[in-house]
């Protein structure tokens, strides 16, 4: 049975709707430098997450 995780659709949209959750939130509740951190997470998130879920469905 293939790995959801093969479709690349849902690879890239779980982190894309997670991101957008903590950019809201970012945006709507935080201020300063600790607006930055969590913008500058969510952005990290969007990259490397994909490759993260890639390579699990690689290896189930």
């Amino acid at each position: 049975m293939p790995s959801p995780f093969e479709n690349p659709a849902l690879r890239y949209g779980i982190p894309l709707v997670s991101a957008a959750v903590v950019a809201a939130v970012a945006f709507l509740f935080l201020e300063g430098t600790i607006r930055y951190v969590a913008l500058g997470i969510a952005a990290l998130e969007v990259v490397v997450a994909p490759q993260i879920l890639k390579q699990a469905a690689a290896n189930a």
